[in-house]
Order: C-alpha cells, then structure tokens, then sequence
C-alpha cells in the first residue's frame, strides 16, 4: 500500500511542477528553462512566510502572487521580444533561470533551509502509517487540474488561448490580441511554478539550486504530453510510478534518471509521446 500511495502523491507532485511549463509551451511553443527559477522562487517565497511567522497555508497564495509578478516583469522586458526567435528566447529563460538562482544567493545565502508545513503527522492507512502532507498534495493537483482544464474548455478566456494554440495567425485575423495571451500565459505560467515551489519545500528543503532537477524531469514530462492536461497527467502517473518501483526496489540515483531515460524512450518509439493520435 504505502509504495502504491508513494506513485500516486509522486504523480501528484510532478502534475504540480509540471503544469505551469505545460501551459507556457503549449501557447508560446518555447520552452521556459526559467521554469527551475520560479519554482525556486516559490520555495523562498514559502520560506520567507516562515521567517515571518505568517500562516504557513499563506505561503501558497504568496508564492503564486510573486511568481506572476516576476512572469510578467520578465515576459514583458525579455521575452516578448524573443517571440519570433524561439530559439534565442529559450537560451534567454535557460539564462534567466541560472540569474534567479545567482540572485536568490546573494539575498538569502548557499545554506540549505527549511519551511514550516501547513500540514504535519501521519494518518493510518491500511496498517500502517503516511505523511498527511502528501495526501493532501494529491487533492491540491486534483483541483488544479480541473480549474485549469475548466478555463481552458469552459470559458472565453480558454477559448481565445486555444484558438491561440490552434492557429495563432488565424486568431490574430479575427481579432484576438495574441500578445496579450501570450502575456497572460507566462504570467500563469510563472506564478503555477512558485506555487509548485512553495508545495513541494515542506517534502524536502530550500536552497538556491532547488528547482534544477525539477526542471529536467518537468521538461521530459511536458515533451511526452504535448499540449494535453490529461496526457500529462497519464505521464506523471506511468513515468512517475516507474521512477518509485525504481527507486523503491533498485537505485534511488537510478531511479532520479528513470523520468528522463522512459521519456527519450517513448519519444523514440512514439513521437507524439502520451498524446492521442
């Protein structure tokens, strides 16, 4: 049971990481390496909640707030120029996330840190015991995954982002300010990532490289999902699942390279990766 609960709350934690960069690609069709920085910036933004003595639930709504504020700053100076030059604009976020990480250690030192839970304890489960905490992460992407796919399907705003994601020229013909989607985009984008940030501190712990790893595992996961919240969701649960039977019954270092290995495999075989053909 607990290594069953243990792929289930890793799908959850990876959905959650993972989705901001889902919703940046799928409108912009660039990749944002400085998705690593914002999740970084959830995690101090977190433990800065902590330091203050805040709620610790506060964090979450803190953390998204900055991250968006960032998003836009950053959309607006440095990659909307880019727009036209995808591959320039990837090399810029790639830079982008290292200057988050070198400014991050400047204001808050190298030392690894540590936040407050707004959960903590154990419930029993089937005999034994498991962390509360990551159960409740699984609703938290639950209800993440609905609230994004319900904007996306259910209301003008989903509508005009698709239309953006279909056929941007086209959309741009019947009026609809791409620009401004694009903005609204990474600036949800951004603030999805410290959210996530701030979620997964209390698992672990914060330090200025925090989101480097999670960044890799995220972009495989995005690249094997397409533009899907339900191929991504399929991706973290198969690929996440693997890297825990790994991990669990094998080489947890082998087990952290399992996301990425399964992935380049499935792009091989199945270049369209979990999406529907």
């Amino acid at each position: 049971m607990a290594t069953l609960l243990d792929i289930v709350t890793t799908a959850a934690i990876l959905f959650a990481v993972s989705a901001g960069l889902l919703i940046v690609f799928g409108v912009m069709k660039i990749i944002n390496f400085a998705h690593g920085g914002f999740l970084t910036v959830g995690g101090y933004s977190a433990l800065a909640v902590t330091k203050l003595g805040w709620n610790p639930w506060f964090s979450l709504a803190f953390a998204f707030v900055i991250g968006g504020v960032c998003g836009m700053i950053i959309e607006r100076l440095v990659v909307r120029p880019l727009y036209s030059r995808p591959l320039d604009a990837i090399l810029a976020t790639w830079g982008l996330g290292i200057i988050i990480g070198q400014g991050i250690t400047l204001a808050f030192g190298r030392e690894v840190q540590f936040v407050q839970s707004p959960v903590s304890g154990a419930v029993d489960i089937a005999g034994g015991s498991y962390s509360e905490y990551r159960l409740l992460l699984v609703g938290i992407a639950i209800v993440l995954a609905i609230v994004l796919g319900l904007a996306l399907n259910a209301t003008r705003l989903g509508l005009v982002t698709r239309a953006v994601i279909m056929n941007e020229n086209l959309a741009k013909g019947l009026g609809i300010n791409s620009g401004l989607v694009r903005f609204g985009t990474f600036s949800l984008g951004a603030g999805l990532a410290s959210l996530a940030g701030a979620l997964i501190t209390p698992l672990s712990s914060v330090d200025p490289n925090m989101g480097v790893p999670w960044l890799v595992n995220a972009f495989m996961l995005v690249m094997v999902s397409g533009v899907s919240l339900v191929s991504l969701g399929v991706a973290c649960l198969v690929l996440g699942g693997a890297q825990v039977l790994v991990s669990s019954w094998g080489n947890p270092i082998l087990g952290g390279l399992t996301i990425v290995v399964l992935a380049a495999l499935v792009l091989r075989f199945r270049p369209q990766g979990f999406a529907r053909d």
